[in-house]
């Protein structure tokens, strides 16, 4: 029998950090491994400050809205440019209404669908509520949403301020016109024959006062000098991007790439051709013949709990240091890549089709689409992990504490404000309360299979042959 004034000695030559344990049997407050959880149900209070960012948004919309129905400033021009002499198209090939079918209701319901059927995956552990599932579904949800309408609401107000702003002439500005030519001289505010009387009526190299547009109907006058920027660009960009990103997210659509190789004993040895057969100088073999690598010190056998799972199939430490690097990746089937970037191929085909309308010069959409594009990479960051490392999720929720504000020295909106704990989720929500750490709860202290608490060897299976690595002996 162990006297307890040794044991956490004992305890601190452990295999892996163990969790500190709770006084009472229940969730209400944890310490996994240097990282602090603290229960807290979804309040009324994080609610309401969500309804305020909605609020916020739908503001945002209809301000926006009123700046694309004011009269803009109205930049002079010269009757003689080419540039705004193009005639007026009736038809446009994208009109209004079906940009906004397309750039917004089109990714709600596609958002909807892609929440509700997919999410949350084959990841889900038998047994999991349904309550919690939809709990989490809900969630992507009501997230997806929150950034689409960020994105464009974005867009949306910063595009039709600036309109307004610039008042640009667009490329069919004379034909809705409808100039004064018989009182030209009464309009000319600039030029080269500004002030000579003879050249006046010549039409060469002056500029005039957007005054001289005599058409009737105003609403179409006025939105001849609308030009800069692109509102169709901008629109399409913010909602069709961000539906790209949303997309290449919860289907793992991504470049392959190399995890941080900082942590690894001999980085270059993982680009062989067949890293289990490569010899490492600087590391002693168990034999002339063995390609295995050997470490019988406490800190190899010091291993995290995914290490004793991994090694738990065959894969030890060591060889997990010298895995191939192109078998720690691979491109995602092409047919996703192509369901991905349909969007982003829309939102490129509305913004071109307002350059052979004749309804914007290329600098507008350009410059439009940058604004959309902006938005809807912003938006997407701010409520979802990052593609290549968030396996699909969105953020959580902001805690209690801080749903409103954080103030300074506060570094998340997850946290509380006097100890900084992470509130808890539906993940900690699911498990067994009544038995917090037992076999079956995935915060349970992971027992380390048998061959690596005991230094013995094991079969391992690599590419290209199968090798038996060398015992070793336990320090006590």
């Amino acid at each position: 029998m162990l006297d307890d004034s040794i044991r956490p000695l004992i305890d601190s030559r452990s295999i892996s950090p163990a969790p500190t344990f709770p006084a009472r049997n229940t969730m209400e407050s944890l310490d996994l491994a240097g990282g602090n959880v603290r229960r807290s149900k979804l309040s009324w209070v994080v609610g309401l400050s969500y309804v305020v960012d909605w609020v916020m948004l739908a503001a945002v919309g209809a301000v926006g809205y009123v700046l694309g129905h004011i009269t803009p400033n109205k930049r002079p021009f010269a009757l003689d440019d080419r540039n705004i002499a193009f005639p007026f198209t009736e038809e446009e090939t994208v009109p209004v209404w079906l940009a906004v079918v397309i750039s917004v209701i089109i990714p709600i319901i596609l958002i909807a669908v892609i929440s509700l059927i997919f999410v949350p995956g084959a990841t889900v552990p038998k047994g999991t509520p349904k309550s919690l599932i939809w709990q989490r579904k809900l969630w992507e949800l009501h997230a997806g949403w929150l950034g689409l309408a960020l994105s464009v609401c974005c867009a949306w107000i910063i595009t039709n301020g600036m309109k307004n702003l610039f008042g640009k002439p667009r490329p069919d500005l004379l034909d809705r016109c409808q100039p004064d030519l018989a009182n030209l001289s009464k309009y000319i505010i600039g030029g080269l024959y500004r002030n000579n009387a003879t050249r006046a009526t010549s039409n060469m190299g002056q500029l005039v006062s957007p005054n001289i547009c005599k058409n009737p109907d105003k609403p179409l006058l006025d939105d001849g000098f609308r030009s800069y920027p692109s509102g169709h660009s901008s629109s399409a960009s913010a909602g069709l991007v961000y539906l790209s990103l949303f997309i290449a997210s919860k289907f793992a659509i991504t470049i392959p790439f190399l995890p941080n190789t900082s942590g690894q004993s001999d980085t270059s040895s993982s680009y062989a051709a067949f890293p289990s057969r490569t010899r490492i100088p600087s590391v002693k073999v168990s034999g002339p013949d063995s390609y295995e690598l050997s470490n019988r010190t406490q800190s190899g056998l010091t291993a995290s709990p995914s290490e004793f799972g991994m090694a738990g199939k065959g894969i030890s430490k060591q060889n997990q240091k010298i895995a191939a690097a192109r078998r720690q990746a691979a491109a995602p089937p092409l047919y996703l890549l192509a369901i991905a970037v349909i969007p982003f191929f829309a939102s490129v085909y509305i913004a071109g089709s307002r350059w052979w309308d004749y309804r914007h010069h290329a600098f507008d959409i350009i410059f439009g689409y940058l604004i959309g594009l902006v938005g809807a990479i912003f938006s997407f960051h701010y409520y979802h992990l990052p593609i290549s490392r968030g396996a699909g999720w969105a953020w959580g929720p902001r805690s209690h504490d801080k749903a409103f504000w954080a103030g300074v020295g506060s570094y998340s909106y997850a946290t509380d404000h006097v100890r900084g704990h992470y509130r808890s989720g539906d993940e900690e929500e699911a498990l067994n309360e009544s038995q917090p750490y037992s076999q079956s709860s995935a915060l349970s202290r992971p027992e380390p299979p048998a061959a690596v608490r005991k230094g013995q060897g094991v079969e391992l299976r690599d590419e290209d042959t199968t090798y038996s690595g060398a015992s070793g002996r336990e320090n006590n």
